[in-house]
């Protein structure tokens, strides 16, 4: 059976828990093994704030870049149908013939840093909707002064009963936005995105492009 997506507990764990995420979108809950949790909770949560605080800026490109390699290597190694991939600066777009969208047609997900509430934050896509993203946000409680009515004013709407694969969808043009806005994923300089396969279920790039109803 597959999860339901995971909230964070901290205000810090977005990362490790998009990671955590990720695979429970793509895999059943008896395929996961222990030593991939266990993973994405010891190379996480590594970034420092300006106080010198560990794990209070999150996690680090980095860090997700050693855990994308790491997913693949542990593909290869142990037979297990995971693939990863790391992009970042202006590999990291949202246009119907980019990395991110392909991604999504094929049955993957990806793991993106945008921006939310001004700060950087990690959430998971997980499906191409016409000119507009589904995607799961691992915070549950809304930045303040932004309500329901002002993120669907600013062309974000909130989805509600599919907890095993989106709480939001986004236009496309938002998430590919050079503005911290929320969920825009800012300049070219500091994007990054981990895409992420199971290559039992992967499916050709060509296959009809979902619409939400």
């Amino acid at each position: 059976m597959k999860n339901v997506l995971n909230y964070q507990s901290s205000e810090y764990d977005c990362g490790p828990t998009t990671l955590t995420n990720a695979l429970r979108y793509l895999f059943e809950r008896c395929e996961i093994a222990p030593e991939m949790l266990k993973t994405i909770a010891l190379y996480t949560l590594d970034a420092y704030n300006a106080e010198g605080e560990s794990g209070k800026s999150g996690t680090s490109a980095m860090a997700m870049q050693f855990l994308a390699n790491w997913f693949e290597q542990y593909g290869k190694c142990k037979k297990f149908p995971i693939s990863a991939t790391f992009l970042k600066e202006e590999q990291v777009r949202i246009h119907p013939h980019s990395a991110i969208v392909s991604c999504l047609q094929q049955g993957g997900v990806a793991v993106i840093r945008c921006y939310l509430g001004g700060d950087g934050h990690y959430v998971l896509l997980t499906r191409a909707l016409g000119d507009e993203i589904g995607l799961f946000d691992p915070y549950a409680v809304h930045p303040e002064g932004f309500s329901a009515e002002k993120l669907q004013a600013d062309g974000i709407r909130i989805v509600e009963g599919q907890p095993c694969v989106m709480n939001r969808i986004v236009r496309g043009d938002i998430l590919d936005a050079e503005t911290h806005g929320n969920y825009s994923m800012g300049e070219y300089s500091i994007r990054e995105a981990m895409l992420l396969y199971n290559q039992t279920t992967r499916q050709t790039a060509e296959r009809t492009v979902e619409y939400f109803i």
